[in-house]
């Protein structure tokens, strides 16, 4: 596939937007929160802070309800940056629908290639499901990716953590074959990084040389490191990655300012 073209020598740009859990209706909420407001937010937020965006990644539960109506919302907001979107789907989507949709949006890739670096998507959403798996096709898709790399740098995504997070509640959420995932990163010398959603939740730790990140949510936020399901205060962010030719990383999470889109504190679950 066509390499996407960077607009700055050295290292390209990327914006990851996370758990935007849309719906079709205008007046639903989640947890009591306007989720396209709050993805409208984020995304004003991002258009005054960054000015060099080569890649958009959405990773997962881009809706709540499944619906086309809820994709399209996030197909209208995301046009408003100023660059290409690339999308994975999460447990909450319809993974067939998105395939469709993304198909006449330009939104589907099994990866991308920028500059020096190759960002690889992979769908860990199972139908009916909230845990995730990747099947014998996406862990193909990844070795294709890896085995064809020529010399460029991997940033890995998907929707499901394949690591510990320390929250008992969601570690039986997440990647359920992580462990193939993780040999593959193991064995690479190319991956650089992991980047996922899901957990509502920023993270950033090493596994010997490779980069595992996560990020919060557009909307919701989750509580770390806590036994049941809890919402947290902090309010919806994206994060942002500079992939340097040299394979090394800059990233941070980028928040709206404190007390906006808080969920229902009184939530058990949803």
């Amino acid at each position: 596939m066509p390499p996407v073209t960077t607009a700055e020598a050295g290292y390209v740009s990327i914006v990851q937007l996370t758990d935007s859990h849309l719906f079709a209706d205008h007046s639903a909420r989640l947890l009591g929160l306007d989720t396209f407001a709050s993805l409208n937010a984020v995304i004003d937020q991002v258009l005054g802070e960054i000015d060099q965006i080569d890649l958009v990644l959405a990773t997962g539960d881009i809706t709540q309800d499944g619906s086309a109506g809820g994709y399209q919302r996030f197909i209208d907001a995301v046009a408003r940056l100023p660059a290409e979107c690339r999308w994975l789907p999460g447990n909450h989507d319809d993974a067939q629908l998105m395939a469709s949709l993304g198909d006449a949006s330009g939104f589907n890739a099994e990866w991308v290639d920028l500059s020096r670096w190759r960002i690889v998507l992979l769908d860990s959403s199972v139908p009916g499901a909230v845990p995730g798996h990747l099947g014998t096709r996406q862990l193909d898709r990844l070795d294709r990716a890896l085995d064809s790399a020529d010399g460029r740098h991997l940033l890995v995504s998907l929707h499901h953590h394949p690591v510990d997070i320390q929250s008992d509640w969601m570690n039986p959420l997440g990647l359920q074959n992580a462990e193939k995932l993780l040999q593959r990163i193991d064995d690479s010398s190319s991956v650089r990084a992991v980047l996922w959603g899901h957990i509502h939740q920023h993270l950033d730790s090493m596994r010997g040389n490779v980069r595992l990140l996560a990020t919060p949510s557009t909307c919701i936020q989750f509580d770390a490191h806590s036994a049941g399901f809890a919402t947290d205060t902090q309010s919806p962010g994206y994060r942002w990655l500079r992939l340097y030719d040299d394979g090394s990383i800059e990233t941070a999470v980028s928040r709206l300012p404190a007390g906006q889109f808080v969920a229902d504190p009184g939530a058990s679950g949803y």
